[in-house]
């Protein structure tokens, strides 16, 4: 199979590291690909959010299946445009991808089916949204509704965080995704990150994760894209993932298909766990980044054999075999992140860590130039690792850390505390 991988992150590295490992992937091209990804496949440059170019691309290299990492090209309609041509594509179509660019689109779902979710309000000025914060208090929480790179959400402890909240995303700190503003409930529990696959009928679970957003120790300091994971997800048990499954999942992929908007590709669905009952936080519709990584590592060469029979609506032929272990990623990220940071500062030492089933530093931010791999993101590498638990997968994954010579960047120490301190 000719296949080619839209993205140039960790997870489309990770997504291409476990692809590469099938004996049926035959050509692996990349758009646009990073220093690491240029390791095991062809990068190439490519819009990835200009779906006649994509299409055009895709024709010309002979591509049999395009995979589809990151939101933005989804929302843009690039699948649309593949499926229009024939190609077989493993994303959703621009309609079912508001469940990610919309955050009004999936309150409107959640209420349709009943799903436990957060109470919420929006607004589309910025008064009224005020008004509503001063009579529900804090801590609550502030969404842009639309796509802003994993930012646009604020969780305010403080009435006033709120507020700023208010007036940095109506005055347009994050571009049009801020134009309308849902304002909801702060739910309390433990965070996870289940993970389906869904070929516009069946639904098949993939993973559970859990992911470190804040950017310091002991989950403490601003909201990062993620600062390290690990899998599978102790929480989600099989009492609250079939609760997830019966009572989120698939009453919405059902209300999909009923308005003529049936879901094909993976479902990331980000869940609130209290005594045993899973709320939606929220849905993304691509693998989560640093989740994807974990994920990858443990389901290895089969994640391709899985992404194919969704892409070809035959997730009811195919089952997913879990290896009775344990993965974690450690971010690291530029010092600043996730604030001002400089670009370009040289990495070191990559070349005499181990790359193996069990040990993988995945590039996220990263380009080669001149023999030197330079960092050119917030978010720079994954360094991930597999054990038979995730004490030993945390030592596997630091020990690899303390490796790489990037005196400009610097990681958490502590992913994974809060299940190693049970």
């Amino acid at each position: 199979m000719n296949i080619l991988i839209l993205g140039g992150g960790g997870r489309e590295h990770a997504l291409a590291w476990a692809v590469s490992q099938n004996p049926k992937c035959d050509k692996l091209i990349v758009a646009p690909g990073n220093a690491g990804i240029a390791q095991i496949a062809t990068c190439a440059t490519l819009n990835a959010e200009d779906p006649a170019a994509v299409v055009q691309f895709a024709e010309a290299e002979a591509i049999d299946l395009v995979i589809i990492g990151p939101e933005a090209p989804l929302a843009a309609g690039v699948a649309d445009r593949l499926r229009e041509a024939q190609i077989p594509v493993f994303g959703p179509n621009a309609a079912a991808a508001r469940l990610e660019a919309s955050k009004s689109f999936t309150k409107e779902i959640c209420d349709a089916v009943g799903a436990p979710t957060a109470a919420y309000a929006r607004f589309t000025d910025a008064e009224p949204a005020k008004a509503y914060i001063r009579e529900q208090g804090a801590p609550i929480v502030v969404k842009a509704d639309g796509l802003a790179a994993g930012k646009g959400v604020i969780v305010a402890m403080e009435v006033d965080e709120a507020l700023a909240a208010i007036d940095d995303m109506f005055g347009g700190a994050f571009g049009a995704a801020g134009a309308e503003v849902v304002i909801e409930e702060f739910m309390t529990g433990e965070e996870a990150s289940f993970f389906v696959l869904v070929d516009g009928e069946d639904v098949l679970p993939v993973g559970t994760a859990q992911d470190h957003k804040r950017v310091g120790e002991g989950d403490t300091g601003p909201n990062t894209g993620g600062m390290g994971a690990y899998s599978p997800a102790p929480i989600m048990d099989a009492s609250v993932t079939d609760k997830a499954l019966e009572e989120i999942v698939r009453p919405t992929m059902a209300e999909m298909a009923r308005r003529g908007m049936p879901y094909s590709g993976v479902l990331y669905v980000g869940l609130m766990i209290e005594d045993g009952q899973p709320r939606l936080v929220e849905y993304n519709v691509r693998f989560g980044d640093p989740e994807c990584q974990v994920l990858m590592l443990r389901l290895g060469a089969q994640a391709l054999d899985l992404i194919q029979a969704c892409a070809e609506s035959r997730l009811s032929e195919v089952t997913v075999n879990w290896a009775d272990d344990h993965a974690m990623t450690v971010v690291m990220a530029a010092e600043g992140y996730p604030g001002s940071y400089v670009k370009g500062t040289e990495i070191k030492g990559l070349d005499a860590i181990e790359n193996d089933s069990m040990n993988v530093v995945f590039h996220a931010g990263t380009k080669a130039e001149g023999g030197k791999v330079l960092a050119t993101g917030g978010r720079v590498l994954n360094v991930t690792a597999r054990g038979e638990s995730l004490q030993e997968a945390r030592d596997r994954a630091y020990a690899m850390v303390d490796r790489v010579e990037w005196p400009e960047g610097f990681c958490r120490r502590d992913i994974g505390w809060r299940q190693l301190q049970r």
